[in-house]
């Protein structure tokens, strides 16, 4: 028997049939949309959360002691809770918004509130690497808070927040995949109901092909970006 003909060559020679990926195909389009959303709204809430954080620090601009604590402390419960406890615990919440606590739209709430409290606190220890001479800097000729959140803490850590970004993203990723087991559909769904359920191998491998490109792609992106920033920062 050739090499070819060992068994798993013959699983990875079916796993780029037409016939599997004319099936991947719609569920890599469910997880770059579930990705896609799920990260727009991890950038919003986490930027709010993280700047929150930073500005009422016992050390930030408007020292708040104990909204600061509480704040902290129910991130930090949000952020204990394993990724799939979370699931099951916003289905609820999805139901009541959308009347099912299936499919993609409904994991979408679950992932976010899952990444949120992760992005936030990322947020909040990149916005805390700031030299304070700047911000004292910035206090002295009398700028505004307002003004040195968008005009020095945002723009000088921004290469470490995309940095960070990028990995909340990537940690979506893998939430979609396992929100496949609760009906949001996906590359998860394909790789449970068919690679693990139905021992159909292939389509497994497909997946994972579908996920290490997806993985790659987006850190690459993200790296250069980053990248580019710091490079025309030291070109000015």
């Amino acid at each position: 028997m050739s090499l070819l003909d060992n068994p798993f060559w013959l699983v990875v020679k079916s796993s780029f049939s037409a016939a599997i990926w004319k099936e991947i195909f719609p569920s890599t389009v469910d997880t770059l949309y579930m990705t896609l959303i799920a990260s727009l709204i991890m950038l919003v809430g986490g930027l709010l959360l993280g700047l929150l954080l930073t500005v009422t620090n016992p050390d930030g601009l408007i020292p708040v002691k104990i909204p600061y604590h509480a704040i902290g402390w129910f991130a930090n419960v949000l952020r204990s809770l394993p990724e799939m406890i979370m699931i099951i615990l916003m289905l609820p919440l999805a139901r009541l918004i959308f009347g099912h606590s299936y499919g993609s739209n409904s994991c979408i709430i679950a992932i976010s509130a899952s990444c949120i409290p992760m992005f936030g606190r990322l947020v909040e220890s990149s916005l805390l690497e700031i030299d304070k001479g700047k911000i004292e800097a910035a206090k002295s000729i009398g700028s505004s808070n307002r003004q040195i959140i968008f005009e020095i803490l945002i723009p000088e850590t921004l290469p470490s927040l995309i940095r960070n970004y990028t990995s909340a993203i990537i940690t979506i990723v893998s939430m979609t995949a396992l929100a496949g087991n609760f009906g949001a559909g996906g590359i998860g769904d394909i790789a449970v109901r068919y690679g693990y359920q139905r021992f159909m191998h292939d389509k497994l491998f497909a997946c994972i092909y579908v996920l290490v490109i997806l993985v790659m792609t987006i850190q690459g992106s993200g790296n250069l970006i980053s990248k580019g920033i710091l490079r025309k920062r030291h070109l000015v």
